[in-house]
């Protein structure tokens, strides 16, 4: 029933639809809150907010995502000459891509001057629209990484082989077999950490979080450097050259704090706050983020009745660790127990440079696990992104605000 309610409200059942489609629940709450957001009620009229979300995929080249919205922004009426690329837009809309390109590569950048600017001169965004605006950003930047971690590419029927002419690409690990702890080894380290007790100091809890921040710096993120951007959707990329910077190595940034989720987080601030400015998206949003998180089906691999909790609280914490966000209450030494070095990697490939993840590396990742809990290991790569840059923007909202 919810692929037919899908091909109603789209006209055809696309290739994300039908990958979600192994987690019924998610994909129900995940296809209303896209629709609101592109056809709901909101401040931002239907062809910009089709165009923001061409904005947002082309800062990971995502052309599978581009070509759909851009179908849709022509159904919208929207100006054709808008995607003849970024020259051609309205200067309100050009304004915009600052926060498009802070946010999908480096959340932590953004700040209240940034917010500001929207808001002040001739073009400017009232907070309602920055709000709407800001959560489409962080949806197509995160819904990006899922495409590509699940290597959906274009709705034609797709090989996942390189052009021909160029070599292989090989991000997430190398060509050998990669030795991986069974999921036996994995459930038994998951009841040996459940009935542990120790107490931390609280220099010791963050010493943790340094740990895996630190290690995760030392991940190789992809093979070379700035990947060529596709010529087909060039026009809608500026500044290509700007991309993910590890937070624990970032240099000339080094004034920025870890982001402390007890400081601002989404149950307590962010979500009555997006709430406030762009009704109903918060409801939605958190049902989302909920819905990924407390997902379960009991299973891993072939083994039925496991408590998976602390593997996926392992994924989401260690996503958002990238993203200098510490949970105060979780002791990071669990990431290093439960995560293999190989889905580390791919986890951040997946994250940070989603355009250089091929097929290949979802298929040489987590080999015991099926493939609705590989999926699902990327719907939590989606939604553990998309709350860490809406973390990092709507704080920026707020202090704003006061």
């Amino acid at each position: 029933m919810m692929f037919i309610d899908a091909f109603m409200q789209n006209n055809r059942l696309d290739h994300v639809t039908q990958v979600m489609g192994y987690h019924p629940t998610y994909l129900d709450i995940f296809l209303r809150t896209q629709h609101f957001i592109l056809r709901g009620d909101g401040p931002l009229p239907y062809d910009y907010r089709h165009f923001i979300a061409i904005m947002a995929a082309g800062r990971h080249q995502c052309s599978y995502l581009i070509n759909l919205q851009k179908q849709e922004f022509s159904l919208q009426g929207g100006d054709d000459a808008w995607l003849k690329g970024l020259a051609h837009i309205p200067q309100k809309l050009k304004d915009l891509y600052e926060i498009n390109k802070i946010l999908a590569h480096r959340p932590w950048l953004i700040n209240k001057t940034h917010i500001q600017k929207l808001t002040k001169g001739a073009d400017s965004w009232s907070l309602a629209e920055v709000v709407h605006a800001i959560v489409l950003l962080a949806h197509f930047h995160s819904l990006s990484s899922f495409v590509f971690a699940c290597g959906v590419n274009e709705e034609i029927d797709h090989r996942f082989d390189p052009k021909p002419g160029s070599s292989p690409k090989h991000n997430c690990s190398e060509d050998r077999i990669i030795p991986e702890v069974g999921v036996e080894t994995l459930m038994e380290r998951m009841k040996s950490l459940s009935e542990r007790s120790e107490e931390f100091s609280e220099a010791e809890w963050a010493k943790r979080f340094e740990k895996v921040e630190s290690q995760s710096a030392e991940l190789p993120p992809a093979e070379g450097s700035v990947p060529a951007v596709q010529p087909s959707i060039e026009q809608f990329v500026e500044d290509p050259s700007f991309i993910y910077e590890d937070f624990a190595r970032r240099g000339e940034t080094s004034d920025i704090p870890t982001f402390r989720v007890q400081d601002y987080s989404w149950d307590d601030h962010g979500y009555s706050l997006v709430n406030r400015l762009y009704n109903d998206v918060g409801n939605l949003l958190d049902d989302k983020f909920k819905t990924a998180y407390n997902l379960t089906y009991y299973t891993m691999g072939g083994r039925k009745d496991v408590d998976t909790s602390r593997f996926r609280r392992a994924i989401w914490n260690y996503i958002q660790c990238m993203f200098g966000i510490r949970h105060d209450d979780y002791d990071y030494g669990e990431v290093n127990q439960l995560l293999e070095r190989s889905l580390k990697s791919f986890i951040k490939s997946a994250c940070c440079f989603p355009e250089r993840v091929t097929k290949a590396d979802y298929d040489r990742v987590l080999r015991e696990f099926k493939h609705s809990e590989k999926v699902h290991v990327n719907v939590m790569i989606l939604e553990a992104r998309m709350q860490a840059e809406l973390l990092y923007a709507l704080r920026a909202v707020m202090r704003y605000m006061t």
